[in-house]
């Protein structure tokens, strides 16, 4: 474990935390292109396939979200406990044997344990437990960081058109098989650079060296919140709100968006897979300039000015008349989600510090899922019963609108009187 250590320190001269970050890209790309974004372009198949309905797939997906749910507040002890190599090693080959068995399916009952199993292992493997890696190892360059690591998913998009061309070309199955096989050869080594804290390798947050060991810090001991301490406070349940009410437009989309351009547009699978590409073009726009702003910027404000744009999305594709309005929609929306996607970890990482970062993101995505689960669910029953996407993404603006004003009134709270216990975990 020293010889790991020193490696964490000196590899190739670069501070660990870039590997760290460097990781958390390729499986936020695997996770992206291969699950979150192709979704819809499996439905759009397998609703041809079988015939099942929209709202059969809107469970599926919102059954993802609420097991991610959840699943937080464990998932954050284990973080704690065990640290992200592990948790994030076991979630790789969950989601890789999850696709492999998916590509076998053929009944609804298959489709959902499969599809949860591979949820479990995305939850493990995935945003969160990089993400409470990372605020770890960054303090003044967190955004920047953070920033970068989410570029992952928007590269993942990038890749769409790919994993649409395999659908069609050589068929469901044989291509979610090929990607469960992919998962398990490159996620399970990413997993491997992934380390709990700076501390325990001798370093200071940022890459800083401490003059002697005995100057490195308990972590967070002056300024960390305990779970029960930030669960207190009004602002971490504004930012919850107001944080659920935003991913509820982006799982929405990310479930009914191809299924709305090709029915309602008339656009083949190809076509609408090439426009959610190009969303997640500006997405990485609005992650690299987001993270950036936000070492420098309040991040509260930037959030509820982004969020205003998510609204303006939703409005433009609930009147869309062509490809035009979508196109400039979609473009807006993807924006929005990168540049506020990344306000809101450092955000509560800043406002509570990082001593128990890990449980306090659990419990946030335990209350955050009901937005996830609701929003594809309510569209998926507004299509079947109404045969009206455009309804669904009106609401959606109204939403997000809310959301806005959640993050305005998102004020700092005062720094707790007794802090975080700090303790010294074992190295992982």
């Amino acid at each position: 474990m020293v010889a790991v250590g020193r490696a964490a320190r000196r590899a190739r001269g670069i501070f660990f935390g870039w590997w760290i970050v460097t990781a958390g890209i390729g499986v936020q790309a695997l996770t992206g292109a291969l699950l979150s974004h192709a979704y819809g372009a499996y439905v759009v198949v397998l609703k041809d396939t079988f015939g099942w309905s929209t709202t059969t797939f809107s469970v599926a997906y919102s059954m993802q979200r609420a097991e991610s749910g959840l699943l937080g507040p464990i998932q954050g002890w284990l973080l704690d406990r065990v640290g992200p190599r592990v948790v994030m090693t076991v979630g790789m080959t969950l989601f890789g044997l999850g696709f492999i068995l998916f590509s076998r399916i053929n009944s609804p009952l298959e489709f959902y344990l499969t599809f949860l199993m591979m949820a479990v292992g995305v939850s493990l493997g995935g945003f969160m437990s990089i993400t409470a890696t990372i605020v770890n190892w960054f303090e003044r360059r967190r955004g920047t960081a953070l920033g970068i690591m989410q570029t992952g998913g928007a590269i993942g998009g990038l890749l769409l058109p790919l994993v649409a061309w395999s659908l069609t070309a050589n068929g469901w199955r044989a291509t979610a098989f090929a990607s469960g096989v992919i998962i398990l050869i490159v996620g399970i080594p990413l997993a491997q650079l992934m380390r709990r804290s700076p501390e325990e390798y001798g370093h200071l947050p940022d890459g800083g060296q401490p003059a002697t060991s005995a100057d490195i810090p308990l972590e967070g001991r002056a300024t960390s919140f305990t779970v029960r301490q930030a669960m207190r406070t009004r602002v971490f349940w504004f930012l919850t709100i107001g944080h659920s009410l935003s991913v509820m437009v982006v799982t929405t989309v990310s479930v009914h968006l191809i299924p709305y351009l090709s029915s309602d547009l008339d656009l083949g699978l190809a076509t609408a897979s090439s426009v959610v590409a190009l969303m997640t073009v500006t997405m990485m726009v609005g992650q690299l300039s987001g993270g950036f702003l936000g070492d420098r910027y309040s991040k509260r404000w930037l959030a509820t000015g982004a969020t205003f744009g998510h609204a303006a999305a939703m409005f433009l594709l609930a009147f869309a008349p062509g490809l035009g309005v979508v196109i400039a929609a979609v473009m807006v929306q993807g924006w929005a989600h990168g540049f506020r996607g990344v306000q809101m970890m450092p955000l509560r990482a800043d406002y509570f510090g990082r001593q128990a970062f890990g449980k306090i993101m659990g419990f946030t995505f335990m209350f955050m899922m009901w937005g996830e689960v609701g929003g594809p669910v309510a569209m998926g029953l507004i299509v079947d019963n109404l045969d009206n996407y455009r309804l669904g993404f009106g609401l959606l603006g109204v939403a997000a609108l809310l959301a806005s004003v959640f993050f305005a009134i998102s004020a700092q709270p005062p720094r707790p009187l007794t802090s975080a216990t700090a303790t010294a975990p074992p190295v992982s």
